[in-house]
């Protein structure tokens, strides 16, 4: 018996993560409203172009949920922490407020002398975080469309891991539950909005979540004291409160990746195996979308843990660089994992186990907007070889 959940809701056969790669006109033109060279205005002209020639894109190659490329943004994370009360730009961070065994602080200190958000004072939501990027892209879209839809937005924890003890101050906040209890008052609060204006995919953006599987980050949180599963258990906690009174019908994925920043770096590696069972179930999302473009992915063996009622999209095609996959490689690999799921503690036959699985690149083709050392043509060869690979291995992709 096969599951409807990746046939008839999103994600579909083939996906594409979030972020595309930005025309020129639109790196240059956001350039000019940093520089106070050009209005709010004009800049979204120019966004509303560059964000209906991407959906055409998508339109011809075959992807069928749609998202802006996350024209609207600087960073892939944008959104939430920087639209919430209570928390306060910082244009240059001491040193010593970042956590060094979180993988990413390199890279991330690199970027404007290291900017961040911190809390200073009770989280609230006095406005919306993508609400208004969702209508826009309705705006953009037509009326058959909007179910095509796909939203990303940014971690819950996006900041927390990277600060650790520096995330809050302790009289604003005496704890971690107290400081995600607004968080997660706040998140319900954007997924109710989205819902009542038609937003029924939304995709959590979490790498923070695979860097548990990265040994590197665990043994540097453990000779600062932290305890790495406890804090992977608040997470999950996090996630399981925010999702508690998701609606049914709005399909709530969660992108794990190990890092995909300019030039095509990566942050972190280790498979998925230390945090497979807890992630597949005790976050009560319905889909997962992991990378598996590397080795540094693992292998597909925590794919054993996937429920039947949930679906996993996996990233077999590098949004880094312009060299193309296999397909033949590709269907194989698809195959592989069907026969891990199959046979996993939940057994079930192979065809239930393929309806489970979908394709995507590993990430975005540009987590920054400046984005990783492909061109345009290269994205959409990879999309299209996305879409390819889908309708050879499931006649309705």
């Amino acid at each position: 018996m096969a599951i409807d959940s990746p046939r008839l809701r999103p994600p579909f056969r083939a996906e594409q993560i979030g972020s595309l790669k930005r025309p020129t006109a639109l790196l240059r033109k956001r350039e000019a409203f940093e520089e106070g060279k050009c209005t709010q205005e004009q800049l979204r002209e120019v966004e509303d172009e560059a964000i209906s020639g991407i959906l055409q894109m998508q339109r011809q190659v075959g992807i069928k949920a749609m998202t802006d490329g996350e024209f609207r943004r600087h960073m892939f994370f944008d959104g939430v922490f920087d639209n919430l009360e209570g928390m306060k730009y910082i244009p240059v961070v001491p040193d010593e407020w970042f956590m060094e065994y979180v993988p990413d602080i390199d890279g991330f200190k690199a970027l404007k002398g290291g900017a961040t958000y911190i809390c200073e004072s009770k989280i609230k939501r006095t406005k919306p975080f993508y609400v208004g990027q969702f209508e826009n892209l309705k705006r953009l879209t037509a009326q058959e469309e909007y179910g095509h839809i796909k939203l990303t937005i940014c971690a819950p924890g996006w900041y927390h891991l990277r600060h650790g003890p520096y995330a809050y101050p302790k009289d604003v906040y005496a704890n971690d539950e107290e400081y995600f209890a607004d968080i997660i008052e706040a998140y319900r609060e954007e997924l109710k909005d989205l819902y009542a204006i038609g937003c029924r995919n939304i995709q959590f953006d979490d790498p923070l979540l695979a860097y548990f599987c990265d040994m590197n980050m665990l043994k540097g949180m453990k000779e600062h004291d932290i305890d790495p599963e406890a804090l992977f258990n608040l997470y999950c906690r996090v996630y399981r409160d925010i999702l508690e009174e998701k609606p049914a019908d709005m399909t709530v994925g969660i992108h794990l990746c190990r890092g995909n920043f300019k030039d095509g770096h990566h942050f972190s590696q280790g498979g998925y195996d230390r945090i497979a069972i807890k992630l597949f179930q005790e976050i009560p999302c319905d889909t997962y979308y992991l990378e598996y473009e590397t080795e540094r992915a693992g292998t597909f063996e925590p794919l054993r843990w996937l429920p039947r009622n949930k679906s996993v999209v996996l990233g077999l095609i590098s949004s880094k660089f312009p060299k193309m996959e296999d397909k033949e490689e590709l269907i194989l690999r698809v195959h592989q994992a069907a026969e891990i799921i199959s046979g996993g503690e939940e057994k079930r036959p192979k065809e239930e186990a393929l309806n489970q699985i979908c394709i995507s690149p590993q990430c975005g083709f540009a987590s920054h907007e400046l984005g990783n050392p492909v061109t345009e043509e290269d994205m959409i060869r990879k999309l299209r070889l996305i879409v390819d690979t889908a309708k050879v291995i499931w006649s309705d992709a």
